[in-house]
């Protein structure tokens, strides 16, 4: 096969491949002007507020440290 019968070929899957992506690309189109419209968004939840309050330190006991290791331990 030629070079020139090989570029020619190569033209004309190319065209091929255009001519499929614009079909899909039009499908596409039809497929979000025929999707129903977004629900309306749902209402916010209130917001809870957070004191400022320390929190009790009763409730880390027995805790560890994230990514330390327990207090009393000694790493190796």
């Amino acid at each position: 096969m030629s070079s020139q019968d090989e570029l020619a070929a190569v033209r004309k899957r190319l065209d091929d491949l255009i001519r499929t992506v614009e079909r899909l690309e039009r499908g596409l189109a039809e497929l979000r002007d025929q999707r129903s419209p977004s629900p309306a968004p749902s209402r916010v939840p209130d917001l809870i507020p957070i004191p400022d309050t320390p929190y009790d330190s009763a409730l880390w006991t027995d805790s560890d440290d994230e990514g330390l290791g327990a207090s009393h331990r000694r790493a190796p």
